[in-house]
């Protein structure tokens, strides 16, 4: 367990963060090659169009390097629904807290400005299984299953929570 104290919140991704994103993204394992070029995707369209790309950053650093990050947007079409497209924390940094912390961040900057109900989609093989506690752990509740989703054995999981807008910084 690392005391993360020295955690250190930015919104706005750099050239630099898209190569860390994608390189700790691939590390954790848990994410096919075609995911993990993704991720940097996202992190290349937000640095290429800016706010207009639809996509938000929580980026954590720790003594200066990136640790982990969220990325989440609005859901166009609706008043106040939101996808958590990722969340991921190094390997190194796994198990620290970390993840938690960015999680609760990203959902108190999405309540300074709306309620809102917040989308995260996983994968339901038991791999993931970590992930669907830490989600159910912080209050996210099983939404739906889409059976053989992503592939035969592969359901894709949905899970949602609701927030209350905060009414101060």
């Amino acid at each position: 367990m690392s005391t993360n104290a020295n955690l250190q919140y930015r919104t706005e991704p750099t050239t630099a963060d898209a190569f860390a994103i994608e390189k700790l993204v691939a590390e954790t394992g848990f994410f096919t090659t075609e995911e993990v070029a993704i991720a940097r995707e996202l992190v290349d369209e937000r640095l290429e169009k800016g706010a207009a790309s639809g996509y938000e950053f929580l980026l954590a650093d720790l003594y200066g390097s990136l640790v982990g990050y969220s990325c989440y947007g609005h859901i166009a079409g609706t008043d106040h629904s939101y996808d958590l497209y990722w969340i991921a924390v190094s390997p190194q940094q796994q198990r620290s807290g970390i993840g938690r912390k960015i999680l609760a961040e990203t959902e108190a900057v999405i309540a300074r400005s709306t309620n809102a109900r917040i989308y995260i989609e996983t994968s339901g093989k038991p791999q993931y299984q970590p992930t669907q506690a830490f989600y159910e752990k912080n209050g996210y509740v099983l939404e739906a299953r889409l059976v053989d989703f992503y592939r035969v054995d592969d359901d894709k999981l949905i899970y949602v929570k609701a927030i209350k807008q905060s009414h101060h910084e």
